[in-house]
């Protein structure tokens, strides 16, 4: 089978191969899959580079996030057990972690509804208690993460500010049902997030970004609010102030999803079942830019490090090779 490679670290661009390997064989408790879709997140540009928590071992194969088909011919949600990957015609996942793919959602959108959207679900709810009427900002709102989170903010019954970084990605946001967007290119973020809520602040901040993201979420929000930290797109990890945060009176609260995958497993599924219903009444919708074949995957990984993607890109294998939707 076909299957990208990771041999050494460096940018995604530059050191995944497309190569002919063995089809990889599952362990115990594990299952082989065909992949129908795998979708692109910054964890596959991270791992290629070796700035990931988890490091497989080289070569691996990226791709965290897969819509597959087991042997008996169901479609299924997973993550791919490293160091096989999704990026690849198979991959092998735990038998005990699969999600049935909803049927309202074709196999791309299907994989893009995991890792964002359940971080997105446990940041709002579980950390942050999100409550309709408040305001929720999202940071890199046009994003795959962001995204996400914006329809699960207006899902929940919040007022929704997207913050983006250019006019097309702008465009986007408000397609997606942002009640205000701000372009930090052009917009001063701290006085129009002041100047949207009336001087009052977001009551929830939800940032993927970190870096001056997180300063700007410390100027603007309000107060008794709560600031998700999930995760440092920006590269630059913040040194918080915790005299601010007293002073303040607001919250900073780590969100690590995959912890939930072993500390609680069954609040894993319970957040599965929220989102399929949620997508099936078309309260959400997972955004795929684009959808690449196989070969197109490298670059497609490198445009998202980048930084100048918008929503999700899906890697579909059975795609011929220059064809893309």
């Amino acid at each position: 089978m076909q299957a990208w490679q990771v041999h050494e670290n460096g940018e995604p661009s530059e050191v995944m191969r497309l190569e002919d390997v063995a089809q990889p064989q599952p362990g115990d408790g594990q299952v082989l899959l065909k992949v129908r879709a795998a979708n692109i997140n910054f964890p596959d540009v991270l791992m290629c580079r070796g700035h990931y928590q988890v490091r497989p071992p080289l070569p691996f194969t990226p791709g965290v996030e897969i819509c597959g088909e087991t042997e008996d011919g169901r479609r299924v949600i997973a993550n791919p057990a490293l160091p096989y990957g999704g990026f690849a015609e198979y991959a092998v996942a735990d038998a005990a972690a699969l999600l049935s793919a909803p049927d309202s959602l074709d196999d791309a959108e299907a994989a893009a509804l995991h890792i964002g959207y359940q971080t997105g679900w446990f940041g709002l709810h579980r950390r942050a208690r999100l409550e309709a009427g408040e305001t929720l900002l999202v940071h890199a709102a046009a994003g795959g993460v962001g995204s996400a989170a914006v329809q699960l903010g207006k899902a929940a019954g919040a007022t929704v500010i997207g913050v983006v970084g250019g006019a097309e990605k702008a465009a986007v946001a408000r397609e997606l049902g942002c009640d205000t967007v701000i372009d930090r290119r052009s917009e001063d973020v701290v006085a129009a997030v002041k100047e949207a809520t009336g001087g009052r602040g977001a009551d929830v901040i939800y940032d993927p970004v970190g870096g001056e993201a997180y300063t700007q979420s410390t100027k603007v929000v309000a107060f008794e609010g709560r600031i998700v930290v999930v995760g440092f797109a920006s590269g630059t990890i913040p040194s918080p102030g915790l005299n601010h945060a007293l002073v303040k009176n607001y919250a900073i609260l780590g969100l690590h999803w995959g912890l939930y995958n072993t500390k609680n497993p069954k609040l894993v599924q319970h957040c599965h079942e929220q989102l399929t219903e949620l997508a099936a009444r078309g309260a959400i919708k997972p955004l795929i830019s684009e959808r690449v074949p196989l070969v197109g995957a490298a670059d497609a990984v490198q445009r998202l490090g980048d930084g100048v993607t918008t929503g999700r890109i899906a890697v579909l294998p059975s795609l011929g090779e220059g064809a893309a939707v």
